[in-house]
């Protein structure tokens, strides 16, 4: 353990007890799992009101919260060679020394099962796609793709959609196809986040030994699948809207805020400055929020 821990350049001491929980925290990289979580609880309100379960859905965004934290840790743990060797990411817990090898996968194992666990007893199809969501994430993704082909994002992105398929499933108690069109929304929605953040740091990835899209597929590749998947996840999320019969302020918000972030994508391939590429990186997660919140209100309001 002492030998890897070197390996990936530990600076310091691993805190221990108490002052180790903001590293812990930080492993689970609560900005990220915040925005999933939007997704599930938007889900579940848009298929639940006006009668929601406030305990029910208690109960499964807990689940999702250990659930991804947890599985967000391990993938830290299974990353943290890569991490080392990026500027962005050296200052990360596991490879800044603040947390050891140790305590991370402990962490991250303890809360994925404790997040499994309260899945389970929701129901078995929940615990089924809360599953599906870690495999996708830590085996497919993390830990065989991603260092072997660019198109991992496509096949690794599957776990993107998983809590708004899991949000659905909670209040419904079955896979339909608004759920689907849900999951498909986020997993479409992925290129603007991800592709965004490895044109910018494509060089960095590169000496790390990951294969990113730009990188191997060209630049100019990796805007049309970003201006692709936008306009593609902004559709399917504004007809899951449609269909499940929210309000059309709702809707028209709904069908702005996805023709903002298309006009930019539009932009980053007409005209791809590192001004515009990291414009559209920060609109991605406006727009997911704002989208799923029109979901989420819009639906309490039309009902």
């Amino acid at each position: 353990m002492g030998e890897t821990e070197h390996a990936v350049g530990r600076t310091a001491e691993p805190a221990v007890g108490l002052e180790a929980v903001p590293a812990l925290i930080a492993l689970t990289k609560p900005k990220q799992t915040g925005l999933l979580l939007v997704t599930a609880i938007g889900a579940y309100v848009l298929t639940a009101a006006p009668q929601v379960d406030a305990a029910r859905l208690a109960l499964g965004t807990l689940a999702l919260a250990l659930a991804i934290s947890g599985c967000t840790a391990l993938n830290m743990v299974l990353d943290r060679d890569i991490d080392a060797k990026m500027e962005r990411t050296a200052g990360r817990p596991l490879p800044s020394g603040e947390v050891s090898v140790r305590q991370a996968t402990v962490f991250g194992v303890v809360t994925s099962l404790a997040g499994l666990a309260l899945a389970g007893a929701c129901s078995a199809l929940f615990l089924a796609v809360v599953g599906a969501g870690l495999f996708f994430d830590l085996l497919v993704y993390t830990a065989w793709l991603k260092r072997r082909s660019p198109l991992s994002i496509l096949i690794g992105g599957v776990s993107g959609g998983m809590p708004a398929l899991a949000g659905r499933v909670l209040a419904l108690g079955r896979v339909d196809a608004v759920g689907v069109m849900l999951a498909l929304g986020v997993v479409l929605w992925i290129p603007a986040h991800i592709l965004t953040l490895a044109t910018r740091h494509a060089a960095e990835y590169e000496r790390a030994g990951v294969p990113v899209w730009p990188s191997v597929y060209g630049e100019r590749s990796a805007r049309r699948a970003i201006a692709v998947g936008s306009v593609l996840g902004t559709v399917v999320l504004t007809a899951a809207g449609v269909l499940e019969g929210i309000t059309q302020a709702a809707i028209v918000t709904l069908v702005g805020l996805g023709l903002v972030l298309n006009a930019l994508a539009v932009l980053v391939l007409v005209s791809p400055t590192e001004k515009h590429n990291r414009v559209l990186f920060k609109a991605a997660s406006v727009y997911m929020l704002g989208a799923f919140l029109c979901l989420t209100f819009g639906a309490v309001l039309a009902r």
